[in-house]
């Protein structure tokens, strides 16, 4: 089981981002600060191709503890939360038709220093699918 708050070592990040586009690299850097940056405890790993951010010892692991996660969408970037439909969302940034799951495409860097993210993934922190039924 991971520690809370572990953090994958940059090659291994490097290797998942190695077949994607470089905007989609240099958002997914840019992502992954940010994400860090809000939530610190978070802990880190690569998981269905894409970079994972999840809280260590929830139950079901990155599902269960999912905060989000970071793909490529061909030269953008999608950070899909799992849980997503649970989450507020005033802004309207997540799109999606699934039953849990929404993304947000970031296209550029300025998509990353909208507060309504910050609050997306603080919101996705707290959480707590158990208490939801989804």
């Amino acid at each position: 089981m991971a520690e809370p708050g572990k953090r994958l070592p940059a090659d291994e990040i490097e290797r998942l981002m190695a077949d994607w586009p470089e905007s989609a690299r240099s958002l997914a850097r840019a992502a992954r600060d940010v994400v860090l940056a809000v939530a610190p405890g978070v802990s880190e790993k690569v998981a269905f191709g894409a970079l994972c951010y999840y809280k260590a010892g929830a139950p079901y692991g990155v599902i269960g503890g999912n905060v989000c996660m970071l793909d490529a969408r061909g030269a953008e970037l999608s950070i899909g939360f799992l849980h997503g439909a649970s989450l507020p969302d005033p802004e309207g940034l997540l799109k999606g038709e699934a039953k849990a799951k929404r993304e947000f495409i970031v296209r550029e860097s300025a998509d990353l220093t909208l507060p309504a993210l910050a609050a997306l993934i603080r919101a996705a922190v707290d959480f707590d699918p158990s208490e939801s039924g989804s």
